[in-house]
């Protein structure tokens, strides 16, 4: 099924985990699922989150597919194959950490480490009906990380468990520590662009967890989402200098590259100036509320046939990008998918406080969901 493109067997732990081949592994080569990065040689030492995975007690068991160069939401790729979604045959398993959300959905291993750039664990583990996790900007070392700078990347994980996820975090990150139970969380429901079955959805999970949440709005939100896209487009271009121009690049994939190379100064100047703002604007509301709900994803993903037949829809991370953008940890839970697709809810906290954030997933987490089939 392509969700693993190389078999491991690092570590002794009873928890398995696969890595995207976007995070070095010492001993094996960094492909980024790229036939441009075929003969690069393998990675002289692991990646700071691969020792940590060790180190906790977890056990490497494969390298996960991608979206060539971490750089495409569908989570499709010629050269490697494309992982078939497990919990939504029709639908593509969703870019870029495709392989780590289709492992663990499949049930290959308990965690699927991802990094999300503009959505890339957040997206795949929506599509795939697991929960996702893009911590604070910063908070996971991305040493052996590819790209190597990024101002917008994150590491992090996949599971098909909350709790699951909880654990991963506390292991990985000694500063990561769940607050003791007390008041209920306040919560600020952001009114955005989603289709009516989304919107249902989440407002029936809030109506079922009796937490209290009051209706907001992030007035830069839609331009956040352009600020991230040229931000990232500027990064990537830069970052795969030496290789962008490789005939062996997949079409999609070089095209975007072409595009993004077309990012000017002025724009990222601009993008900055509306990182601040926006940044300035999610932390002012935050003061008040605990977490931010809002769905996370518009509308439903494409079909693995439209995206094989080459649609593309970027617009499907407009919720996703702007806190990259903004560096606040944001979580994906995923809903029952009543409306015949996958459906998700997504969470975001302040800076610095995933573990606040987590807690607050598990209450939402653990509230009835009607006309469950999931």
């Amino acid at each position: 099924m392509a969700s693993v493109i190389e078999a491991l067997a690092l570590g002794q732990g009873p928890k398995r985990v696969v890595v995207k081949d976007s995070i070095d592994i010492a001993g094996y080569p960094t492909r980024a699922g790229s036939a441009a990065l075929a003969e690069v040689p393998p990675a002289e030492r692991h990646a700071e989150i691969v020792e940590r995975s060790l180190a906790a007690g977890y056990r490497l068991v494969g390298k996960a597919n991608l979206h060539e160069l971490a750089f495409g939401m569908t989570g499709l790729n010629a050269w490697t194959g494309t992982p078939q979604n497990p919990s939504f045959p029709e639908w593509i398993p969703g870019g870029s950490s495709s392989g780590s959300a289709t492992a663990v959905a499949a049930g290959l291993a308990e965690v699927g480490i991802g990094t999300d750039t503009g959505g890339s664990i957040r997206l795949p583990a929506a599509c795939c009906g697991l929960y996702g996790l893009k911590p604070s900007f910063g908070r996971l070392d991305r040493r052996g990380v590819m790209p190597a700078l990024s101002s917008l990347d994150c590491i992090g994980p996949i599971t098909a468990d909350l709790e699951e996820l909880i654990a991963f975090m506390a292991a990985v990150d000694p500063c990561f520590v769940m607050p003791s139970s007390g008041e209920a969380p306040r919560l600020a429901w952001l009114r955005v662009a989603a289709d009516d079955a989304i919107q249902a959805a989440v407002e029936e999970r809030l109506a079922a967890s009796s937490l209290p949440a009051s209706p907001a709005s992030l007035a830069l939100l839609e331009e956040a989402y352009g600020a991230a896209m040229a931000v990232i487009n500027r990064e990537t271009f830069e970052g795969y200098a030496a290789w962008r121009d490789d005939p062996r690049l997949g079409a999609d994939v070089a095209k975007r590259l072409r595009a993004a190379g077309q990012t000017s100064d002025a724009e990222l100047r601009e993008a900055e100036a509306l990182r601040r703002a926006f940044t300035a604007e999610v932390d002012r509301l935050l003061e008040t509320h605990d977490a931010l709900v809002l769905p996370t994803l518009p509308h439903a993903p494409l079909t693995r046939s439209a995206a094989e037949a080459g649609e593309q829809d970027l617009m499907i991370s407009a919720l996703l990008r702007p806190f990259n953008l903004s560096g606040h940890p944001a979580l994906t839970l995923p809903l029952s998918p009543q409306a015949g697709y996958p459906l998700a809810l997504q969470l975001v906290g302040r800076r610095g406080d995933d573990a606040g954030l987590c807690r607050v997933s598990r209450l939402l987490a653990g509230a009835p969901r009607a006309n469950a089939t999931d």
